[in-house]
């Protein structure tokens, strides 16, 4: 079996293509992307510099809308949204999680959470408790009054990744988050990335340069010249050892 048993397809592209510029300067970032994610997994993408990565991951977020192809998440086709269409399903099924963490320093960590929900309409005493409960989650239940001046790199990202999951969004999206961690934390963020994907109703894309990250993965994707190049399985009995092309 491809994917777990009780997975599901909560994000599908399909013939994604986006331009930017207009001709004669024109250029094609993507390419016909087919893609599908499937609740509880982890999805890593890789590729070198320049291949789309990251336009691809900001119009599975909504941020971005593609030239040609269809985008649908959730269930809901994001073809005919305008801006404020694309922020509300942004908003209700996305979470995104940064290399910089993009913490307010003014803010603590419970603070920072909860700016999230008030994104989602979420305020007052429920949010503090969502808020808490998913610093709790990512073991950071003793640093919710923290700032981030006080914090690790490690612990910023976890609190990204608090502030990812509050509102149990059906996609996460994380652009290169162990880029500005040392190894340990940065494996430390990946086994926690690998354990919300495990929800059944979620499911996590991390782009990344980094080979370590390829032991969590229940799926890799290859992209290169604006084209998925390649997609693998490596838990799968009878895979073999995925190797990456050095760039």
């Amino acid at each position: 079996m491809s994917q777990p048993a009780n997975s599901k397809v909560i994000l599908e592209a399909q013939g994604i293509v986006k331009v930017l510029g207009s001709a004669p300067n024109e250029v094609r970032v993507l390419k016909n992307i087919d893609l599908q994610l499937h609740t509880g997994e982890l999805t890593l993408m890789m590729g070198p510099s320049g291949s789309g990565k990251t336009t691809l991951l900001s119009i599975l977020g909504c941020i971005l809308t593609p030239t040609e192809g269809r985008l649908t998440v959730a269930g809901h086709p994001t073809k005919n949204l305008n801006a404020e269409g694309l922020a509300n399903l942004r908003r209700k099924h996305v979470g995104f999680i940064f290399q910089g963490y993009n913490l307010v320093p003014t803010l603590t960590a419970v603070e920072n959470v909860m700016l999230a929900l008030d994104l989602r309409d979420q305020s007052g005493p429920d949010a503090y408790d969502n808020a808490a409960e998913a610093l709790e989650a990512v073991g950071l239940g003793h640093r919710i009054e923290a700032s981030p001046s006080k914090m690790s790199g490690g612990e910023k990202q976890r609190v990204a990744i608090a502030r990812a999951l509050a509102g149990s969004p059906s996609v996460i999206l994380a652009d290169e988050p162990t880029a500005a961690l040392d190894a340990q934390n940065g494996m430390a963020v990946m086994e926690l990335l690998a354990k919300v994907a495990q929800d059944t109703n979620r499911a996590v894309l991390a782009v990344t340069h980094d080979h370590r990250t390829l032991q969590f993965a229940d799926r890799i994707i290859r992209i290169d010249d604006g084209r998925i190049a390649g997609s693998e399985r490596p838990k799968l009995p009878g895979a073999k050892p995925i190797e990456m092309p050095a760039h």
